[in-house]
């Protein structure tokens, strides 16, 4: 197998636009920065496969209310004075250059940052997204890279025909050197253009399964020395409607074949999904995987106790309290999740507290007619997202009867792609009722 090193390889993480789609929960922090899995963020996910490749020069380019993810970054990680190893923050901002406009896409933001490629040592720029669910070792990619003699390799993924239009759609030879990329495609004419003979793919070893498409993963690697030339002498913002259609002509783009579990987490409904699959006994993505683990900041909280309440197919996270009486089913609970008695949670994501109550808090709470933080008693919780910092009174009711798919009503409850959401630092007072 061949040999390749790490320490030539700086990842660039793009930390995505405004987010509008996962909206309300990127109302007060970037998509990256969004919760998962009860005790995680979505940053964690490319930055631990980075680490477990041993690549540990990483940037993540953002711009939108990135606060957040600044901290999680800071408080998260830090690698030791020896190795040259950091992970840091790039922000859109002003320079001397004359540079005062936000980023108009990934490869503009790219652009943007191109003076922190200009390390000493480093052949190659792998460009990843914050805002997808998977297990890589990059290394692999680099692999094909090389051996290809390359000058961008694309990761791709089989996909059936219904999935093509929401993705970057590649045709490539039997040698997997990309001749045609088409971004979204929407029409079936569009999709035969850059379809794949399933047969394809069983040469490569994989299964077809009915998968005729090959999905771009928005993961990328360059020749540093190209990335720099084509950003430099074009004004391309966008690498799927731009870069790679103008790269497939002149270079060569080589195809780097993903079969494992991979999540785009870019919508509320994706969103849901992803995080209530986790909870299954055979969930497609197992993060008790003692050889890959993903990290995350480590936070010094009591271990959850639960006083007679009945919970099946669950995460739990640390530092909550839940109460007698109470059923939590398929859910979600994050950290600090203050949970009262004889409270129904089911196919839900309760996104928790950053903070606990003390004694003066919930004598403010009292004095001004607030629940405390947390869920009170008897209330009713089905098929919804509870952000951060939730106070929820007695015998509320949320849960979608009705069957609407978007609605503003009954704010600060919204609703997005049928399901209810809370806002960050809600206040639902005793005896509100969502029902569509």
């Amino acid at each position: 197998m061949l040999e390749v090193d790490p320490r030539k390889v700086t990842a660039l993480i793009l930390g995505g636009g405004r987010g509008t789609r996962l909206y309300p929960l990127t109302q007060f922090r970037a998509k990256p920065a969004v919760p998962l899995a009860a005790k995680y963020r979505l940053i964690d996910i490319p930055i631990s496969n980075c680490i477990h490749s041993n690549i540990n020069k990483i940037f993540v380019l953002t711009q939108f209310l990135s606060n957040s993810l600044h901290r999680h970054i800071r408080q998260t990680y830090r690698f030791d004075h020896f190795s040259g190893g950091f992970v840091e923050l790039l922000a859109a901002q002003q320079t001397m250059e004359g540079g005062t406009d936000w980023y108009e896409g990934t490869a503009d933001a790219v652009r943007k940052n191109l003076r922190h490629l200009d390390q000493k040592g480093v052949e190659y720029i792998l460009i990843l997204s914050g805002d997808q669910l998977y297990r890589m070792n990059y290394l692999d990619m680099l692999r094909t890279h090389i051996l290809n003699k390359a000058d961008v390799t694309i990761a791709a993924i089989p996909v059936q025909r219904s999935m093509a239009s929401a993705l970057g759609v590649m045709r490539c030879d039997a040698t997997g050197r990309v001749n045609g990329f088409l971004e979204k495609p929407k029409t079936d004419a569009e999709i035969d253009m850059v379809k794949m003979d399933p047969t394809w793919l069983e040469a490569q070893g994989l299964q077809a399964n009915g998968r005729e498409c090959l999905a771009s993963m928005g993961l990328y690697i360059f020749n540093r020395s190209l990335l720099l030339e084509v950003l430099a002498k074009t004004n391309y913002q966008d690498f799927g409607k731009e870069v790679f259609p103008a790269a497939i002509r002149s270079r060569k783009v080589q195809v780097h074949l993903f079969d494992g579990y991979w999540e785009d987490i870019g919508t509320i409904k994706a969103f849901y999904d992803a995080n209530l699959q986790l909870t299954k006994r055979n969930a497609p993505f197992d993060f008790l995987a003692p050889d890959h683990p993903i990290f995350s900041r480590a936070r010094f909280l009591p271990p959850t106790l639960i006083d007679g309440a009945t919970v099946s197919s669950s995460l739990i996270a640390d530092g909550c309290r839940i109460g007698r009486g109470t059923v939590i089913e398929n859910s979600v609970i994050g950290l600090r999740c203050m949970i009262g008695d004889n409270v129904t949670i089911k196919d839900s994501i309760i996104m928790g507290a950053d903070f606990m109550d003390g004694e003066n808090d919930l004598v403010q709470h009292a004095s001004s007619g607030r629940p405390p933080l947390g869920i009170g008693d008897g209330s009713h919780i089905v098929g919804a997202i509870l952000d951060k910092n939730s106070q929820v009174g007695k015998n509320v009711f949320i849960q979608n009867l009705n069957k609407t798919e978007n609605s503003d009503a009954q704010a600060p409850c919204l609703i997005r792609d049928g399901i209810p959401i809370l806002c960050k630092e809600a206040v639902l007072h005793d005896g509100f009722r969502l029902e569509g």
